[in-house]
Order: structure tokens, then sequence, then C-alpha cells
């Protein structure tokens, strides 16, 4: 689509296509049926029409539904003033009637300075922030972040990098920071002193999470990924990604996801849900803080609710879910004893719910999830737990040895064996149970790594500086001397 054409009907077709649910030509091809004229409406209706052609009333009624949340997210999102492209346009808030290209950047050296921000107008400082966010996927940063008191600063491989040497006074990170929130949001910070959102620029959505700090105003800025991957691409290996969708199919229990903070649980939730939406028929409730990954609906109707924005907490939230007919219960982060114990519940009630925690490794998970509740209480929890737990994918990301990094993780299932440790409370023992389980598709952290090394995902020095089962950094060693005699032999 041209810069001629409106800013909603951009977006919408950017929605299309980034659902394949049309190709660029075909949408180029009904544009021009319109004659270049015609309002976002328009071009829905020519889109739908197009769409349901033969179908059954029933299909055709879902079509008209999908196209209204399309519709409905091309509307908000052109509200930005921003293009697909990451161009700035005049048709939004703010914007300035030019348009704004911003050209592709190679290092840090590429990025614009910000010690001039106090003498740049609104416009030009909105637009340093929308250079300095579309270059991070480039650029290979997971965050940005701006503080005051401090020099820019971005995450990449793990690692913390300084991209300006100006340290930025409390006025220049003001600035920056809001300068790509609304009014409303603005006024919810001064009054809350933090902040959490979505943000979309052009083709990139972020996380950003604002603070007051000592110094001032404290940014960061999260990449959330530009497209839903398969459980492969995001680094499971085979045998275990189809474990993992065999958990999907149950219709009731719990799942959870766990690591620490920037271990990439969002992109493995989303990839999950998007596994159910392709082969199951149900209705999805995902409530998020805030919502990262856009879900639509294909089989499955996805319904996203946003903490702040469509609901005041998880534990009210997933209160309601319950009354509204769901048949997966998705929960961002459970992080209170309510929202556990109704997560709990609603697993034994006919419901799959899947979620999130903040913990190491699987034993660490149920400790945390069964510890929140009184003492006199955790009998019974740790018997429904027992009963309703389907698995947990406890996951973070190494570096892999070849300048990269890799997730690996460790997978439990609930079997008998299992079953019986949370219901006894000895958690100790399941870090061996998982060991001995391979067969049954479980793995701990160590056999994750060892099996990424046999096939050269990983590095034997990468390997060895994360493992601690003796075991299998026996068994490293093992394959590491056969290849070398291997090697040796090839080259006689």
């Amino acid at each position: 689509m041209t810069p001629d054409v409106p800013l909603t009907i951009q977006w919408f077709v950017y929605a299309l296509t980034g659902n394949e649910i049309l190709s660029d030509e075909d949408a180029q091809n009904l544009w021009e049926s319109l004659n270049r004229t015609g309002d976002l409406a328009d071009f829905a209706g020519n889109v739908l029409e197009s769409l349901c052609m033969g179908l059954p009333v029933e299909e055709q009624e879902a079509w008209a539904g999908q196209m209204q949340a399309l519709v409905d997210y091309a509307c908000q999102q052109a509200e930005s003033g921003v293009a697909p492209d990451g161009s700035a346009t005049g048709e939004g808030e703010g914007g300035d009637a030019a348009e704004v290209q911003f050209a592709a950047v190679e290092g840090y050296g590429d990025l614009p300075g910000l010690s001039d921000v106090m003498s740049l107008s609104d416009e030009e400082v909105r637009e340093r922030m929308i250079t300095l966010l579309t270059s991070l996927r480039a650029l290979g940063c997971s965050d940005l972040h701006i503080s005051a008191g401090s020099p820019a600063f971005v995450r990449r491989l793990l690692q913390i990098e300084r991209i300006d040497s100006y340290v930025l006074t409390p006025e220049d990170a003001q600035r920056l920071n809001f300068s790509l929130l609304s009014d409303e949001q603005i006024a919810n910070f001064k009054e809350e002193q933090d902040v959490s959102l979505a943000l979309e620029v052009g083709y990139d959505r972020f996380r950003v999470c604002l603070m007051e700090q000592k110094d001032g105003v404290a940014g960061s800025y999260r990449l959330v990924p530009d497209q839903i991957k398969t459980l492969e691409e995001l680094g499971f290996l085979p045998k275990d990604a189809a474990n993992i969708r065999r958990l999907l199919d149950y219709h009731n229990g719990l799942i959870l996801v766990t690591g620490p903070i920037g271990c990439g649980k969002t992109t493995t939730l989303a990839s999950m849900i998007n596994t159910i939406n392709e082969k199951r028929q149900d209705h999805i409730i995902s409530v998020e803080d805030p919502i990262e990954i856009l879900q639509m609906s294909y089989n499955c109707q996805v319904s996203q609710r946003e903490v702040g924005r469509h609901t005041n907490s998880y534990r009210s939230a997933l209160k309601a879910s319950l009354r509204e007919d769901p048949d997966i219960i998705v929960i961002g982060e459970m992080h209170d004893l309510e929202t556990i114990e109704n997560a709990i519940t609603a697993s034994e009630t006919g419901h799959l719910v899947i979620g999130t925690l903040h913990t190491g490794n699987a034993a660490n998970t149920l400790n945390r999830l069964l510890d929140v509740f009184p003492p006199a209480q955790q009998p019974q929890i740790r018997a429904m737990t027992a009963g309703s737990m389907r698995g947990v994918i406890c996951q973070k990301l190494v570096p892999d040895g070849f300048g990269g990094l890799t997730l690996v993780y460790e997978l439990m299932l609930n079997t008998m064996a299992v079953a019986n440790i949370i219901s006894e409370g000895k958690t100790f023992r399941l870090q061996s149970t998982m060991a001995t389980a391979s067969k049954q598709g479980m793995c701990t952290f160590d056999q994750c790594m060892y099996e990424k090394y046999a096939m050269n995902l990983m590095t034997r020095e990468a390997v060895l500086a994360e493992m601690k089962d003796q075991t299998v950094i026996a068994q490293v060693n093992s394959l590491w001397a056969q290849r070398e005699a291997q090697a040796a032999r090839a080259n006689k």
C-alpha cells in the first residue's frame, strides 16, 4: 500500500496480510477495484464479500466477526499517526503532514544522538524515539532503556551496552519517555508514578514500563516478537515440542510456563495459544499485563484482556472469566494467593488453565505454587494440584557458544510418580524423577543441553559452563572424546 492510501486502510491491510488472510497483491487488487477511493468501511466490505463468496451462512458470519475485529484494530493503530512501515503521517494525533521514513541502521554509531533533545520540537523528539525503537530489531537488541542520570543503553544477548555517551538530564528523559504517550497515559503516570503498557510503532510492538526514580523518569522498552513462532522455531527440540503439544490436547488441568524475566515465556505462551487456535475450536480468554502479542481468532474465539485497561486485576479477571463460558484460560502472571487458588480451582472445574510464574526450575515452581497458601490449607491444595497439574515448562536463555543465545528448558509431565511427589510434598525428589523419566517425555536442563550439544546447536564450552549434573557432564566429555578420535582418524 502506497502512502496516499488512508492510514486506517494501511493498518487493515497490514493485519490481513500479517494473518495470511490475503496476499499483498490481492489486497492491492481489491483497492484498485474501488478506483483507489472510499473509506475503511467500503474496503472492508469489499474484502468480506470476496472472502465469503459461496460460503455457508455460519461461515460468513464468522468472517464478518473477524473483519470487525480487524477494523477495530486498524482504527486503534491509525490513531498513533504512524503507518505500518514506520513512517509518521498527518492523520494521527499530533502527526506532521510530511512523511518521515527512517533509514536502516547497522550499528550504534548510526543512531541519532540525544544531547540536543531539549532544542527539538515535540514532533522531532517523537521521531527520534521512533528511530531508536525501530532500530532495535536490526541491531539484535531486546530492550532499550531511557533513564535520567544515565546514558541511553540497550540489552543485547543478555548484556548491557551503551549506545551514547551523553548522560540524560531529568528533562531529557521525561521528554523522550513522554513523547509517545497520550495525555491520558501521562496523567496516569504522574498519579501512579509508574505505568506498564503496550506500544505499537510501525511493524514493531513494545512492552513499555515507566517509573519515577531518584534522578527522574526511567523507561524500559522491551521488543515484542513481530510474529508468532512455532515451538521448534523458539528452540524446543522436535520431540519435546510434540510432548508440549500433547499437553495442549487436554480439556482441563493446569500447565505452567516458568523462568526468569526475559527468558521468552511470553513468546512460548503465544506459540502455545496459536497451536490451540489452529487445532481446536474453543473459547480462549487471555489476561495479560499488558497485551504484548496480538492473537487473532482463527478456529478459536480469542478474547484478550489487559490489566488496567479492560480489568482491574488478574484475580478479578480470573474470577469473572469463570462466568464467561471459557474453555481455556491464559493468565499472564500468577503472583498472589487468590489468583493461584482460582487458577487451580478453574483447572479442576473443566477448564484448561495456562499460566506463568517467575521460578527457576520445576521443583521451585511447585514450592512457589503451594507455599503461598496457609499451612492448614496446604494438604488440600497439594491434593488438588496433584490431580490437576498437566505439566511444567521451565526455560531460560543461555549463550550457545556460537555468538548467540539458545533456549534451554526442563519439561515436567504429571505422571503417577510426579503426582505422588506433589501430594506428599517431597519436591526434593522431583529432579531425580525427571532425570530418569526421559522415555515418558521429561527432561532436565542438563539433559536438554546435552541433546543440543549432540546436535551441534551448542558448543562443549557453552554447555559445560551451565551444567551441574556430573553424570551428564561425563556424557558430554565422552561424546567430545569420541568426536576428537573420529576427527583424528579422518585426518590420517
